[in-house]
């Protein structure tokens, strides 16, 4: 599956063909298709990605305790945990706090519904962080 989203995500970022962005993914499109087909519409005869989707993701996001996996339904939310992870990384990186200000008081919604806060306090990243678990690649879980 994850290599599915990828398919979806590069169609999304880079404006590239379903064909081209699943043969860069190692899979086919009709595997993405058979698998995140609600996710894609026809225009003009070709394959695109809908504005948002409902596929389940597996992402990771930082607590007090460590690294968490959540499963997340719909871009937006993936979306979401994505620019919440790019202002952590600018704040780790530079140690400015102003993108990380943006998501204070802010949770994603797991699939259950729950809402897991996202992480703002400096001091916690900045432990979480020193013990080297927080990066952006830690975004997506490692489960298989």
């Amino acid at each position: 599956m994850d290599r599915v989203l990828k398919v979806i995500a590069r169609m999304r970022s880079e404006k590239v063909s379903l064909k081209r962005a699943a043969l860069e993914a190692g899979t086919k499109p009709d595997t993405v298709k058979r698998w995140a087909g609600s996710a894609l519409e026809k225009r003009n005869g070709r394959f695109a990605p809908k504005k948002s989707d409902r596929l389940l993701r597996v992402l990771r996001v930082p607590t007090p305790d460590g690294m968490r996996d959540i499963a997340v339904v719909g871009f937006r939310q993936a979306s979401m945990l994505g620019e919440y992870w790019a202002a952590v990384q600018k704040y780790l990186e530079t140690g400015n706090a102003v993108l990380l200000q943006r998501f204070q008081g802010k949770f994603i919604k797991d699939a259950d519904g729950n809402e897991i806060p996202l992480l703002t306090d400096r001091a916690e990243l900045n432990r979480i962080g020193s013990a080297g678990v927080l990066s952006f690649e830690s975004l997506y879980s490692r489960v298989a």
